[in-house]
């Protein structure tokens, strides 16, 4: 697998952007007219799930979804040859910094079947070869998909090595992969929990581009208008507990708890609240041990926590975050771009939701993922993200003296 995906690499790093636009439209064509094959796939995974079963759910809604990130993906400016930078050095030399694709993707991840459809066009959209690996929970959901993205490939001319996928639930694959195949692979991309994330980061021996747990924030700054901040806070608890972006601690401000914390409660029905004594003593709630500060409950569980102002909110993020995504909610012009230049998260917000952290809400069509930390690229890694560059000097015969 490993030599078939460098040899496809070879090719789609030469391939026009118009063949590889064609190869994802078709793509997502191939989803729809298996919808039937894959939808029965995954109801077999949905049959033994025993958790994240939201998560692994497939239906006619989600799979249109995943067809129309598909072409969205597609649509996407190209970034392969894209100039990033040029210069004329005093000595005539002609200097280019151009954007060239990495070239071959390991991607291991959990139980989200979309990501086997996003992984793979965001990594045609730039010119990469992927090697999937599926957890086995969604295994026959990954493997259906996959087999229309290998009709599309085939049908826009493409080698259809260019997106493999793993057949085995085996846990030594994953080993195999994290040596790297023989030199095969670039660059390995964990999507999931931790003890995932930190087994690939253990014993990879090729880079890493980390997506850590989503410990994300929401804080409420004395000047928040009270139903925008019950609003804000509602959604990105309530949306979707279990996708990254999530809100797993409400901060607020202590001057505005005992009149904005009630009716912030109000609103988050069915949620579990865990707080400190302060916010116990405003709304009933269980009591937050240290433990929760660190959670990323994927649940409908919320920590809460009143703070002396921004700088306290911004001291507890920079403690027990993930450098994933933190909100602010203010009216307060001055406090909210102080938030957003201090606090050191791939995704700072003010005034919208956490969950806003994701490739399509920024424009991306989808993602490969929220990377957490600082090499190579931060927040949603969309096809740009998945390009490194190289120089092109173009010189008239000059030598160095």
């Amino acid at each position: 697998m490993g030599r078939a995906a460098r040899d496809a690499a070879t090719v789609l790093r030469t391939a026009s952007a118009d063949q590889r636009s064609q190869a994802i439209q078709a793509m997502a064509r191939h989803v729809r007219a298996r919808a039937n094959e894959i939808l029965a796939a995954n109801a077999e995974d949905v049959a033994g799930a025993t958790a994240m079963v939201d998560r692994l759910m497939l239906n006619d809604e989600r799979l249109e979804a995943i067809a129309i990130a598909l072409e969205q993906v597609a649509a996407l400016p190209d970034p392969v040859g894209q100039v990033m930078a040029r210069w004329l050095r005093p000595n005539g030399l002609d200097i280019s910094r151009v954007r060239t694709p990495i070239g071959v993707i390991g991607m291991i991840y959990e139980s989200r079947p979309n990501v086997t459809a996003d992984a793979a066009a965001i990594c045609i959209r730039s010119g990469n070869a992927i090697i999937l690996r599926s957890g086995s929970e969604a295994l026959r959901s990954a493997l259906a998909i996959h087999g229309a993205l290998a009709e599309g490939l085939k049908e826009a001319g493409l080698p259809e090595a260019a997106v493999q996928i793993v057949p085995t639930a085996d846990r030594a694959a994953v080993g195999m992969m994290l040596e790297g195949l023989g030199g095969a692979i670039d660059l390995i991309i964990p999507r999931g929990g931790r003890a995932l994330v930190e087994r690939v980061s253990q014993e990879a021996r090729v880079p890493v581009l980390g997506h850590l747990e989503g410990v994300c924030h929401t804080y409420v700054h004395a000047s928040a208008e009270p139903d925008m901040a019950a609003e804000v806070v509602r959604n990105a608890k309530l949306r979707r507990t279990s996708v990254c972006g999530s809100t797993e601690t409400l901060l607020i401000d202590r001057s505005v708890a005992p009149s904005l914390l009630p009716q912030i409660a109000e609103v988050l029905e069915g949620c579990e609240l865990r707080g400190d004594k302060e916010s116990q003593a405003i709304v009933p709630m269980a009591a937050a041990s240290e433990a929760d500060w660190h959670a990323e409950y994927l649940a409908p569980i919320l920590a809460v926590k009143a703070v002396n102002g921004i700088d306290e909110a911004i001291a507890h993020i920079a403690r027990y975050g993930t450098g994933h995504t933190e909100a602010i909610v203010a009216e307060d012009e001055q406090a909210a771009e102080h938030f957003l230049d201090r606090v050191d998260s791939a995704i700072v917000i003010w005034n919208a939701s956490t969950q806003f952290a994701d490739g399509g809400e920024f424009g991306f069509g989808a993602e490969i993922g929220i990377a957490t930390g600082r090499l190579h690229v931060r927040g949603p890694v969309g096809p740009e993200q998945l390009t490194t560059f190289k120089y092109q000097v173009r010189g008239s015969g000059q030598i160095r003296p």
